[in-house]
């Protein structure tokens, strides 16, 4: 008898699948496991100098999407967007030059240094933005949540003031649970959120107080991804609604501003039910010139027709972007964003090219999503689930794969937003057919689950799944594991030196997840099963 222990449930169905095919006398399905190497085919080419750090609205974006393009047909996949692989996503590229310094008038007076000190931008589609004498106002955590009984904002007018605000959420760092979600950064807690509701607020400024714990990431992160030309979807008002300047300071910039204004013990106070805004006594002063750049950007999408189901859908996302050619590290100017995110890329690839020589035609279809400007601000899968090529209702959930490690195989599965749906089940499952075995996210305060695209098809209620093995080595354990992601966070995140090494670099997780996402994908797209919200999600409300 065959044993099947070792053998995923993907392989299984697939197996299933031929003897069914055997019996009826037609051919057997080719089944097949992914290998490193054709990982490495893909991830080697999109991380390449030549493809100039994948940025849209570059050289490097028209040789990335013609490369996803080109492949997709030779796998013999069809177009995903009805006739075309592609699916123009209209934007307009702000290429803000700031002033070299901020200037801050009160009871004492500071000239601040750009990137050393402070990083400002606008998303407002103008010739120029400023703050002039705008009064600064302590506002907490930035955050209005009724359901939590907390309003940073109460008793304000923000108009022509600028505020001040700490990034993540008043729970950060307590040992409560209950208060918003403790050491779970929510939405509230995330760089977008404080800059929507300071919007709201009429502020005409925002500046978020960057903290490396809170953030997730170091100073280095901010200065160099908020830096030179933004993108943005085109909207109908050409930003008018956000606020003139938005931005961050360091930590050391606002330690110097607290204490002129007398205020102490910021983060302690903000972080009190209760809390009430707080005029600092001061004014600030910058400005921006900006040149403006109206084009389309693309998501590339390839699909797998289903059969029975073929109206349901499966959907995969992966971001193909990166942040281009910038600022010189150590000689180089070539973000080639290795990890993040021409793995997911490759992990994607690999899985559409195995699922189809498989043979198998599944019940519903499979749709793959290479989505771009994600590290503009999520807006390639933004601009999708605004515009679906297939309805969200009949969208049966999303697997994303981003920023896979590159550090052998592992024993986790870590899933990022864990207890939100009833995927990671099913994920669960498969995990322990590898020998592994599935974990929450090590540093849920860092909000990775608002910070990729997933969250995008969370808002409007697809069930959507992020996780790959990251925080248990195979052979090295748990403790070389979280040395490899610090390092990587520390070194790599979002700097020249994300380059595909593999002379150093181990395929062998990437393998383990991507086999996992496509027997997962298999199980979505061929059983009779719509994945679930968990109860405590905040998303259940969009679908039950």
């Amino acid at each position: 008898m065959m044993n099947f222990k070792n053998f995923s449930l993907g392989t299984i169905f697939l197996f299933a699948m031929a003897l069914t095919a055997c019996d009826k006398g037609e051919d057997k399905p080719q089944t097949s496991k992914i290998t490193a190497d054709e990982i490495s085919y893909f991830l080697n080419i999109l991380a390449s100098d030549e493809f100039e750090g994948r940025k849209p609205f570059t050289e490097g974006e028209t040789k990335t999407v013609n490369f996803l393009e080109s492949e997709f047909k030779k796998m013999g996949l069809e177009p995903g967007n009805g006739d075309s692989y592609f699916q123009e996503v209209p934007m307009v590229e702000i290429t803000g030059t700031p002033a070299e310094t901020m200037e801050v008038k009160g009871k004492e007076s500071f000239t601040f240094k750009l990137k050393d000190d402070f990083i400002v931008y606008t998303e407002r589609e103008t010739e120029s933005a400023s703050l002039k004498d705008s009064e600064l106002v302590f506002c907490g955590y930035g955050i209005v949540a009724p359901e939590y009984n907390w309003n940073d904002y109460e008793g304000i007018d923000m108009k022509g003031k600028t505020a001040v605000v700490l990034v993540n959420d008043p729970g950060f760092g307590s040992e409560d649970s209950t208060f918003f979600k403790g050491n779970i950064m929510t939405y509230y807690g995330r760089w977008t959120y404080k800059y929507e509701e300071a919007a709201r607020q009429g502020a005409e400024g925002v500046i978020i107080v960057h903290e490396t714990r809170s953030a997730g990431y170091p100073w280095s992160v901010v200065a160099n991804s908020w830096s030179g030309a933004k993108l943005n979807l085109v909207s109908e008002d050409k930003g008018a609604s956000k606020c003139a300047i938005q931005g961050w300071i360091t930590l050391k910039t606002a330690a110097q501003l607290f204490k002129a204004a007398g205020i102490d013990n910021y983060t302690g106070k903000a972080a009190t039910q209760g809390f009430k805004p707080e005029s600092m006594g001061m004014s600030i002063s910058t400005s921006l010139e900006n040149k403006l750049n109206y084009a389309e950007s693309k998501n590339v999408l390839a699909k797998i027709s289903g059969n029975s189901k073929a109206d349901e859908v499966l959907l995969y996302s992966a971001h193909w972007d990166h942040l281009g050619i910038g600022l010189a590290i150590d000689n180089d100017s070539i973000y080639n964003g290795a990890l993040d995110n021409a793995s997911g890329v490759a992990c994607m690839m690999a899985i559409a090219q195995n699922i189809k020589k498989s043979g198998i035609k599944p019940e519903r279809t499979i749709l793959f999503n290479l989505v771009t400007a994600e590290e503009q601000g999520l807006l390639g899968s933004a601009y999708y689930v605004t515009h679906p090529v297939y309805p969200v209702e009949k969208t049966v959930a999303n697997l994303n794969i981003d920023m896979m490690a590159a550090f052998g195989e592992m024993k986790d599965l870590t899933v990022i937003g864990y207890g939100q749906s009833d995927i990671e089940d099913y994920a669960a499952e498969i995990a322990k057919t590898q020998g592994r075995y599935i974990m929450p996210n090590q540093n849920p305060g860092a909000g990775l689950f608002f910070r990729s695209d997933h969250f995008n098809f969370a808002k409007v209620g697809i069930p959507a799944f992020f996780a790959s093995g990251a925080y248990d080595h195979k052979e090295k354990g748990k403790e070389y594991a979280t040395e490899q992601m610090k390092a990587f966070t520390s070194n790599d995140y979002h700097r020249p030196s994300d380059e595909y090494r593999p002379e150093t670099q181990d395929l062998g997780g990437m393998v383990q997840d991507a086999q996992l996402y496509m027997d997962l994908g298999l199980k979505l797209a061929n059983e009779p099963i719509y994945p679930k919200w968990k109860d405590g999600s905040e998303f259940k409300q969009m679908r039950p």
